[in-house]
């Protein structure tokens, strides 16, 4: 969608983004070295979900307009009156002494239990998470909570020409917790489904691939089956949506089923995962049983095309729309009566470092 459908008022806010995506461990910058032996070792690195919500972020402010700035620390610590906006990660938070108003999300914490003070010890003043029921979870303990989801970029993500669909089904799977239980009773009985009815399909699983694999796989596969206990987001299945491919989701719901959490620290529930979604996307299944009987009436609408995907995503989750909700909020904080007058300072040299690099943006983009 163009950025220029879009309606907001003339205003002359530079947001300041801070993104890092590795700590140093051992010394100050040694996350650079550390990058770079990874990649003569091992190859390029996989896309990190964390850098993704960051990376697209500036891609829809660039699309709109919207000028930022990137770890500009020097900067933030002479304008102390200027929001700092901290998209990730945690750590960051420790590495400078914030005086800034913060708006701080979406790639930090898994639950305010990490940090429980956190409003009290930092000029916190909004929390943004991915989702609606990461919100309900996290309103409790932290009260200035917003969901924010982050856009998906629909030309990158675009729907694939019909010869190029040569596979019935791509399964992906993001089979966290108790694995080897569905193994057995997820899993396997969702390929037997698919070998009995002569379906051919590929697979993924989450954390094993790059996103030239993904990409390569949607623009061959006539739907997904979406394998997964719960999402703050979902962007992968997003990005599916975007190419056009129908979903059939696994949404078990329940408690929130992470074991550094659940039970013995956090029991909450219900939660989803497939947190934006509509009759649009596909068909949503609870358990095994449910795949079983809904499954024929899912691939029955696929080839009908009754399903529209992509346009789910177009009128929802464009990197544009995503982008421009992160702005208002931005903004709102900002309407707020006027904050501390003190100033900010970088904890160690390293940090102030980072605001000389012009080109950090850019770096960020492309590592």
């Amino acid at each position: 969608m163009p950025a220029n459908t879009f309606e907001h008022a003339p205003d002359t806010m530079i947001l300041n983004l801070f993104y890092e995506d590795k700590d140093d461990r051992w010394f100050p910058g040694d996350r650079h070295l550390r990058r770079i032996a990874r990649r003569l070792l091992l190859g390029e690195p996989r896309m990190s979900g964390q850098l993704r919500v960051f990376l697209n972020l500036c891609a829809g402010l660039d699309r709109l307009g919207i000028r930022y700035r990137v770890n500009d620390y020097g900067y933030i610590a002479e304008h102390p009156h200027e929001l700092a906006c901290i998209v990730g990660r945690t750590f960051l938070l420790d590495k400078f002494l914030w005086k800034n108003p913060i708006l701080l999300g979406a790639a930090v914490h898994n639950h305010p239990l990490d940090d429980p003070d956190l409003f009290k010890r930092l000029p916190v003043k909004k929390v943004v998470v991915p989702g609606p029921w990461y919100v309900d979870m996290y309103r409790p303990y932290w009260p200035e909570t917003e969901a924010w989801p982050v856009g998906i970029d629909t030309n990158l993500w675009a729907p694939s020409a019909r010869a190029q669909k040569t596979v019935d089904v791509l399964i992906y799977d993001k089979v966290h917790w108790d694995r080897e239980r569905y193994t057995s009773e997820m899993i396997e009985p969702v390929r037997a489904r698919l070998v009995k009815e002569g379906r051919s399909f590929t697979e993924l699983r989450y954390g094993s691939y790059k996103e030239a694999d993904f990409q390569a796989a949607l623009a061959r596969s006539r739907a997904m089956i979406f394998l997964c206990q719960s999402e703050s987001q979902g962007i992968a299945y997003q990005q599916a949506l975007s190419c056009g491919v129908p979903v059939f989701a696994w949404d078990p719901g329940g408690p929130w089923r992470d074991p550094d959490y659940y039970p013995h620290r956090v029991q909450f529930a219900p939660v989803s995962s497939v947190p934006y979604w509509d009759e649009r996307c596909g068909v949503k299944f609870t358990d095994i049983a449910g795949f079983e009987t809904g499954w024929d009436n899912f691939w029955a609408g696929c080839t009908a095309g009754a399903f529209d995907p992509r346009g789910y995503i177009l009128d929802n989750l464009t990197l544009e729309q995503r982008a421009l909700q992160y702005y208002e909020i931005a903004r709102s904080i900002m309407r707020q009566p006027a904050m501390s007058q003190t100033s900010a300072r970088p904890v160690d040299e390293a940090s102030e470092g980072l605001s000389r690099d012009p080109k950090l943006h850019w770096r960020y983009r492309m590592s």
